[in-house]
C-alpha cells in the first residue's frame, strides 16, 4: 500500500450489467444546477488521513524542490487567468523526477467544491481521489476543488493540467480525467474544449456538457457510468451522452468493433447497489472508484501524437 493514502474497504466484485453498444435514448430534465449533491453514506472512507502530517509545498514552488518519496501536497492555489484554483495532488513512491508519470486530473462533487477555507481539502478522503493512487501503476494524481461547474471551471481544469504538464514529469500520451455529478460537467466541458490533452475520461453520474465532436475527432476514450434510477439526472442522461458520442465516433469513420475499445456505458440496476447495502443510488455511484476493472480501462489507453 502506497505512503500517503488511506486503506478503504474493497468491496466484494458482482456481475455488472454494461452496455457497451447499447443505443437508447430516454428524456430527463433534471439539473445538477437546481440541487444539491446527495450525499454519499455508502462509500464513506476512514478520515484518519485528516489527521496525519503531509508535506507541502507552494503552487510556486520549483519541482526540483520536490522530495523524494511519496507525497500528497494539500490545499495548494495556483492563480491562473480565471482566479485562484484550490487544488491538491499526490506524487506517488519513490517519485524520481527523471521519469515520466501518467497523470489523472479528478473533479469531485458540488459537496467538494470550493466553499471558503472551511471547505479547504474536502476531497481529499474522497474515494475519487484515492482509487487512483492505490492502483499498481504509479501515478500522479490530480484534484481541484471548483466554485462552479460551468465554463470557468472548464478552463481553470484546462489550466491546471497545462500547469502540471509544463512543471512535473508528466508522460503526455498518459493524461486522463475523470468527474462526478458537478465534476463530470466541468469536466465533459474541459475534455470537450481541449481533447488534444487527455487519452482518456471517466464520466460519473453527471450529465455531459461538452461537445461530442470534438472528443471523437481527437480519438479520446470515454467510460461512462451511472446508477439506473439515479435521483440527480436519471441513466437517460448517460443514454443521451453515450449516443452522441457514438453518432461523433461512427461519423468519424469507426466501425462499431473500434467504438467498443473507446467508448463504454455502465447503468447498473437497483440490485447491484442493494446488494452492497447502497440505496442511495447517485451518492452511491462513487462505488465506481472501487472497481478497478473500470480504473484500468481508462488508464491502458494512450493518446496518439499528431
Amino acid at each position: 500500500m502506497k505512503n500517503g493514502t488511506i486503506l478503504f474497504g474493497i468491496l466484494a466484485v458482482l456481475f455488472l450489467f454494461t452496455a457497451c453498444g447499447a443505443k437508447e435514448d430516454i428524456d430527463n430534465n433534471i439539473s445538477a444546477e437546481n440541487a444539491v449533491q446527495i450525499e454519499n453514506s455508502s462509500t464513506e472512507e476512514s478520515s484518519e488521513s485528516a489527521n496525519e502530517t503531509v508535506p507541502t509545498i507552494s503552487a510556486t514552488e520549483k519541482k526540483e524542490d520536490l522530495s523524494v518519496g511519496s507525497m500528497l501536497v494539500a490545499e495548494q492555489i495556483l492563480t491562473g487567468a480565471d482566479g485562484d484554483i484550490h487544488y491538491s495532488y499526490y506524487l506517488p513512491e519513490d517519485f524520481d523526477e527523471s521519469k515520466k508519470y501518467p497523470m489523472m486530473v479528478v473533479m469531485p462533487g458540488y459537496d467538494m467544491m470550493w466553499f471558503g477555507e472551511d471547505s479547504s481539502g474536502s476531497n481529499l478522503n474522497w474515494s475519487g481521489f484515492l482509487a487512483w493512487t492505490e492502483l499498481d501503476e504509479d501515478m500522479i494524481v490530480v484534484s481541484a476543488q471548483l466554485t462552479d461547474w460551468r465554463e470557468k471551471s472548464a478552463r481553470q481544469a484546462i489550466e491546471l493540467t497545462e500547469y502540471f504538464l509544463d512543471n512535473f514529469p508528466v508522460d503526455v500520451k498518459r493524461v486522463y480525467a475523470a468527474g462526478y455529478s458537478a465534476g463530470g460537467e466541468t469536466m465533459s466541458q474541459a475534455v470537450s474544449m481541449r481533447p488534444d490533452l487527455y487519452a482518456a475520461y471517466l464520466h460519473g453520474a453527471s450529465q455531459w456538457d461538452g461537445t461530442f465532436e470534438s472528443i471523437a475527432e481527437n480519438g479520446v476514450a470515454v467510460y461512462i457510468f451511472m446508477a439506473e434510477n439515479d435521483e440527480y439526472y436519471g441513466s437517460g442522461k448517460a443514454r443521451d451522452a453515450y449516443n452522441g458520442l457514438h453518432e461523433a465516433y461512427l461519423d468519424t469513420g469507426l466501425t462499431e468493433s473500434q467504438i467498443e475499445d473507446v467508448l463504454c456505458l455502465e447503468i447498473p440496476d437497483n440490485e447491484y447497489f442493494n446488494s452492497r447495502g447502497i440505496y442511495n443510488y447517485h451518492g452511491g455511484g462513487n462505488i465506481l472508484f472501487q472497481d478497478k476493472s473500470i480504473l484500468n480501462w481508462i488508464i491502458e489507453k494512450r493518446k496518439a501524437i499528431r
